[in-house]
């Protein structure tokens, strides 16, 4: 059959890919040399680990090759097999992600997975006797089995070297030496937890068969994880892109311009992806059915599919979505990141700016004025570690619900990683950013009411099955400038330079104009902007001339450094008058009230791999994939296909649906479920342009105490036994209020 997305052109060569590449054209000299630049950037930011590291992970790759194998003929001993079964009896080791992609850095774990034979169940043997063995080995520490993760997996650390571990139980007696895990017939008469742990190396495998240059990819692949590091959108899990996305997008790149080094791959990366039109799709190949009956992404029969908004498709059978997680507000967030990597890509190429530009880290705690604060804690390490995993899983629900609520108005910018508090025991803590949607007119009395959202984001969180007592939550609304200082490094807060973020020029003018990219392709309309808004965002560009560098290292993009859009106001429910001052300021307050304190959102504005990628390249003149308007017009091109006509819905997808029955609802002590009618009265609050965040319930005796932290309901005294009930929402608790009122009625009253 050949390898699957290998096409013929009509003048008889071959490419890789669904469509014929963009530009066939090799590398100029002053691709030679930018690549070099590169690769020598890279170098020097130790993105490369050590030789004696490299001999280190092989080492202990092979060791646990042989502990596996020792496991294996162990149980079949014990299971009453004859000596020549034992003798046959095999377990193999394969690795994937990063490792297998020639893309680790110093430090970074190994993704790996045994492969064992029928006999060897997972929860007996795999997280039985190889649990044992490991765990009375000198070399293991850490260990951590995660049997009931979606994906079950074993973490431990072998030597120093982190290590996590997956297994997959094929429907054979004897597992061969030489095993193609890319076969399909592997997947025969196999659970769905062997299909999901098979995935990772038989989709690793894919994507190195699928691109034309594996050393041009690496190159490139190792450039674009660091940059999505650098910029916060570097986590799966918080609707950002994982290390797979990231090699797919790239992947594809490389087969649009087989011959480019990877100075132009990184340029196009950023070119053809500000031009995708979300939500058709970013495939390798073409999605083939198999013989196997297994589900594959389909949204022209599948309605599940049918809501992913970036579907990025993973090249082995089953094909699968692999950014399920991404919602409106992150994929507005990457879009934005795109199209700044274009805008200094192009500057760069008019030797205007630099690679330091690009990588400048996401200012993200400067981004803007408000931010909601879940902290989590446990009673000891491993309750921790457990909680951690099932808070984080349930993340991205808060801001499904929000945008889902708000209908789209509220717009949440997770923070892709947390924080912990030195001075708590076993506590961690996650920040979301808030700001109302740009471009959109503003109706001065409206409101925003979460208070039921994150009611069933608590709820959903509670439910978890293997809760234990001292699992808390607890969600608290954090302005701007009292963020906790333990977030810093060092725990010293930093003094700014300037009263706006630290985003360049590039990025400020890419975010004054309205709607992203993202909302243009939901149909959404562009807000035009007005004189006053155009004179305002000149002022700002000779501004932000004087850059701030971030001040947390892996800061996430600041979308919007900016204030030229209407500020916000929040009031509690007491009696209260901002001052005029406080409506145009970034935050900065005249006096602190004993209440719940006025806050103003302002949405801002804007190793073995270590080879060089030019050997055995032929240096030619650039061609006609220079010309923009063709490019362009490429690029339109290959998003023509069976997909083209897939738009994503924005209606409610199940995964919310089925946090539904948690709505207005608490357990009782009994585990019953009661309906909380107390707060009956705001259930039908309409969605409108003022925010109203709810004081936080927290099932804790725990005090919370951080300044100028405001919990989104009041702790409620419960008794230590009865700690995991939620409280009924009081009907008189108190709300902070954001009112949005327009610049211009701000500033006429000032005046």
């Amino acid at each position: 059959m050949g390898i699957p997305g290998t096409s013929n052109q009509n003048n008889g060569q071959q490419w890789l890919g669904i469509t014929e590449p963009i530009s066939l054209a090799g590398p100029t000299e002053e691709d030679v040399t930018k690549t070099h630049e590169l690769e020598k950037y890279l170098q020097g930011v130790g993105l490369y680990e050590s030789q004696q590291e490299a001999v280190g992970r092989e080492e202990v790759l092979g060791r646990l090759d042989q502990i596996v194998k020792i496991w294996v003929k162990t149980i079949s001993r014990a299971k009453g097999f004859n000596e020549q079964l034992v003798h046959e009896a095999n377990a193999k080791i394969f690795t994937f992600g990063s490792y297998r992609l020639g893309v680790h850095g110093p430090g970074a774990d190994i993704d790996t997975l045994c492969v064992g034979p029928r006999h060897a169940t997972r929860e007996e043997d795999f997280f039985g006797e190889l649990q044992k063995m490991l765990s009375e080995m000198d070399e293991v520490t850490e260990l951590h089995p995660v049997p009931d993760a979606h994906v079950p997996v074993m973490k431990f650390k072998f030597n120093g070297v982190s290590v996590d571990l997956l297994y997959a139980r094929l429907a054979l007696w004897v597992i061969p030496e030489d095993l193609d895990v890319s076969q399909e017939s592997i997947l025969q008469n196999v659970d769905e937890q062997t299909v999901l742990s098979l995935n990772g190396c038989r989709v690793t495998d894919q994507v190195l068969r699928l691109v034309p240059n594996i050393q041009s990819f690496r190159t490139t692949l190792r450039f674009m994880r660091f940059w999505a590091k650098r910029r916060g959108v570097y986590s799966n899990v918080a609707g950002f892109l994982g290390g797979i996305n990231l090699a797919l997008l790239v992947g594809r790149i490389c087969q649009l311009y087989p011959n480019a080094l990877p100075n132009m791959l990184v340029s196009r990366f950023f070119r053809v992806y500000t031009q995708w039109r979300w939500p058709n799709p970013v495939m390798l190949c073409a999605i083939e059915e198999g013989s196997l009956g297994l589900s594959v992404w389909d949204p022209r029969r599948n309605p599940k599919d049918r809501y992913h908004l970036m579907p990025i498709i993973t090249p082995a059978y089953p094909c699968m979505n692999s950014t399920y997680n991404v919602t409106t507000s992150t994929l507005r967030i990457m879009s934005e990141e795109f199209k700044r990597g274009s805008e200094i890509c192009e500057a760069m190429e008019a030797s205007k700016d630099d690679w330091d530009t690009l990588f400048e880290p996401y200012p993200f705690f400067e981004a803007y004025k408000n931010y909601l604060q879940i902290d989590i804690t446990a009673e000891n390490p491993d309750d921790l570690r457990q909680w951690k995993g099932w808070v984080e899983s349930r993340l991205r629900q808060l801001t499904l619900k929000i945008e889902r609520y708000t209908y789209g108005m509220l717009q949440c910018h997770p923070y892709p990683g947390e924080f912990s508090d030195k001075s708590r025991s076993f506590h961690h803590c996650y920040f979301m950013g808030l700001q109302r949607k740009q471009g959109v007119p503003v109706n001065e009395g409206e409101q925003f009411d979460i208070r039921l959202t994150v009611d069933e984001f608590k709820h959903s969180v509670n439910a978890y099955t293997l809760w234990k007592p001292g699992m808390d939550i607890h969600v608290s609304h954090v302005k701007r400038r009292n963020i906790p200082n333990f977030i810093f490094p060092g725990g010293v807060r930093p003094s700014y330079s300037s009263k706006v973020t630290g985003e360049n020029k590039h990025s400020s003018r890419s975010r004054v104009s309205g709607q992203s990219q993202a909302e243009k392709s939901q149909g959404g309309k562009t807000a035009a902007v007005g004189a006053d808004d155009e004179r305002k965002r000149k002022r700002l560009e000779d501004s932000n001339s004087r850059v701030s560098k971030s001040f947390v290292s892996s800061s996430p993009p600041n979308k919007e450094g900016h204030e030229d859009v209407t500020p916000i106001s929040a009031t509690s429910s007491c009696s209260m008058k901002l001052d005029d001052s406080e409506v145009n300021s970034m935050g900065v307050h005249k006096s602190e009230i004993p209440c719940l304190k006025a806050v103003d959102i302002v949405p801002s504005g804007d190793s073995k791999t270590s080879g060089s990628v030019m050997e055995n390249q032929q240096v030619t003149a650039p061609d006609a994939s220079n010309n923009k308007e063709e490019e362009r017009l490429a690029i339109e091109q290959i998003m023509s296909g069976p997909y083209d006509a897939h738009q994503a819905l924005t209606e409610e997808p199940e995964e919310l649906e089925e946090d539904s029955r948690y709505k207005n609802q608490v357990k009782d002590n009994g585990g019953s479920v009661k309906t909380n009618n107390s707060d009956s009265s705001n259930s039908n609050v309409p969605v409108v342009e003022e925010l109203v965040i709810p004081k936080e319930a927290v099932c804790s005796t725990h005090s919370f105490s951080n300044g100028g932290l405001e919990e989104l309901e009041p702790a409620e005294l419960t008794a230590p036994l009865l700690c995991r009930i939620p409280a009924p929402v009081p009907q008189r608790k108190p709300l902070i209020r954001l009112n949005f009122t327009s610049l211009g009625k701000a500033v006429d009253k000032s005046s």
